[in-house]
């Protein structure tokens, strides 16, 4: 039997090397948000409020519910929290 190693998680677990890089976007922006929506000190409706979403969906996000935000969601939400996205494109090595 052999070992299969992995770089990451979602390389692991999903079908193709594009939908591994999609996962991995979403957990790199869901996370950040998470981290900037803690240091406001704010309830959950007041953060809710502040991105310009619903208390349940403010949940979804603070529980890591990756599978309910797309890519474009997040990165819509991270603008709207005043973060600033950069992103880094790299030919990967044949």
């Amino acid at each position: 039997m052999t070992e299969d190693r992995f770089t990451s998680i979602w390389d692991a677990l999903e079908d193709s090397s594009a939908e591994a890089a999609n996962m991995k976007a979403r957990a790199t922006l869901m996370s950040a948000l998470q981290e900037a929506i803690a240091s406001w000190k704010l309830t959950q409706v007041e953060s809710a409020k502040k991105l310009g979403i619903t208390q349940p969906r403010m949940n979804d996000l603070l529980r890591g519910r990756i599978d309910k935000f797309s890519l474009d969601a997040l990165m819509l939400l991270a603008s709207s929290a005043d973060l600033t996205i950069e992103w880094r494109v790299v030919k990967n090595a044949a």
